[in-house]
C-alpha cells in the first residue's frame, strides 16, 4: 500500500470516476485502474462497484475511505511540519450546517489569534459533508442540530462513523424573513399564514433524504418550496420571492444583516412546534485541541448571550 494509491482512491471517490480521477492527477487510465485493482487484492476487498456511469464506492470502500483520508492528512502534517520550510502552521477547521453563529464566533477566535501561526477554515456545508468532514479529519469540529424526528437515524450514523455529539442548546422553530415581508409585523406566524409564500431550504445532494434536512418540520407538506446551496442567496430569495425559512431563531445581525427577522412559530393541531438541539461533532475519544476548546468557548458564549437576549425580548 503506498500514498499514491490512497490519493487515487481519494481522487475516485470525490470524482466519481477513474477517468476524471486520472486527470485529476495527471496519470494515465489505465495506470490508475491498475494500481487500485493491485491495492484491492492486497486489502482482499473490493474499493469500488464499476459501471458504464462511473466508479462508486463498496460498503467496504466507504469504510477505507475515512482511514485513507487520515493517512494522507497525518502525512501532510509531517511535510508541514518537517519539510524543506521546517515551519509548521497549526491548523483548525470546522464544517457546519449553514448558522450565521458558528460564522460569528469563528470571526471572533480568528481574529485573536496570529494567523501566520494557523491555517484556519470554516466551511458552510450540507449534513452529511459536516459529519464526513469531521469522520475523515478534515475538520476537527462539525455543527449540526438533532430533533425528535432525525435524532434516531443521525444518531445511527454518527456512532458508524465513531463519532459524538455535544449539546450547546435547545432552541424552538422560528420563522426568518424580510422585514418588508406582509407576515414581518406579527407576533407569530402560523402554518397556514405561509402558505402563499415558498419555503427556502438548502439543498443536501442527490442522495438526501427528510433526516438531512437543515430546516426543523421538515416533513411538513409546503405548497411552494426552492431549494438553495448557500445563505445568500437565501436571503436575497427572501426580498425577491418573499421567501421564508424555518430556523433556530439564532441569527448574528453583524453578518446577515438587520433587513431579516424571526418570528416565532405559532403550533397548531396538525403542524406542532418541535426543539432543535444544536451541538458539536468531535471524533469519538479524541480530545479538542486548544484551538478547538477556545472555538468552543466562544460558541458557548456567544450563544448564552443570544438566549438571554431572546429571553429578555418574550418578557
Amino acid at each position: 500500500m503506498t500514498l499514491q494509491q490512497l490519493n487515487e482512491v481519494i481522487a475516485i471517490a470525490e470524482s466519481g470516476s477513474f477517468n476524471r480521477a486520472a486527470e485529476r492527477l495527471f496519470i494515465s487510465q489505465p495506470s490508475i485502474t491498475s494500481a487500485v485493482k493491485e491495492l484491492e487484492k492486497e486489502l482482499g476487498i473490493i474499493l469500488f462497484n464499476r459501471s458504464g456511469k462511473g466508479a462508486t464506492l463498496t460498503a467496504e470502500g466507504m469504510k477505507f475511505l475515512p482511514y485513507a483520508r487520515s493517512v494522507i492528512m497525518q502525512y501532510q502534517s509531517l511535510l508541514d511540519a518537517y519539510g524543506k520550510s521546517g515551519i509548521r502552521k497549526q491548523r483548525f477547521a470546522v464544517s457546519t450546517q449553514h448558522y450565521s453563529f458558528a460564522v460569528k464566533a469563528f470571526s471572533i477566535l480568528t481574529s485573536t489569534c496570529d494567523v501566520a501561526e494557523y491555517e484556519f477554515a470554516i466551511r458552510e456545508t450540507r449534513t452529511q459533508q459536516v459529519i464526513d468532514d469531521v469522520a475523515a479529519e478534515r475538520s476537527e469540529i462539525g455543527i449540526l442540530y438533532l430533533s425528535d424526528f432525525n435524532r434516531k437515524v443521525l444518531t445511527k450514523i454518527l456512532n458508524e462513523n465513531d463519532l459524538r455529539f455535544h449539546h450547546l442548546i435547545n432552541c424552538r422553530a422560528y420563522v426568518y424573513l424580510w422585514r418588508g415581508h406582509p407576515l414581518a409585523e406579527r407576533a407569530s406566524i402560523s402554518f397556514d399564514d405561509l402558505a402563499p409564500y415558498p419555503c427556502l431550504s438548502f439543498e443536501q445532494g442527490e442522495n438526501s433524504n427528510f433526516y438531512l434536512a437543515e430546516e426543523i418540520l421538515s416533513t411538513n407538506e409546503y405548497p411552494r418550496t426552492i431549494k438553495c446551496c448557500d445563505r445568500a442567496t437565501i436571503l436575497n430569495l427572501m426580498v425577491g420571492a418573499l421567501g421564508y425559512t424555518l430556523c433556530s431563531g439564532i441569527i448574528c445581525e453583524e453578518l446577515n444583516g438587520d433587513d431579516y427577522i424571526a418570528i416565532p412559530y405559532e403550533a397548531d393541531e396538525d403542524n406542532p412546534n418541535s426543539t432543535m438541539e444544536i451541538g458539536y461533532l468531535t471524533r469519538r475519544n479524541t480530545l479538542l485541541s486548544s484551538m478547538g476548546e477556545r472555538y468552543i468557548q466562544e460558541l458557548k458564549c456567544y450563544l448564552q448571550t443570544e438566549a438571554k437576549t431572546e429571553a429578555h425580548s418574550d418578557q
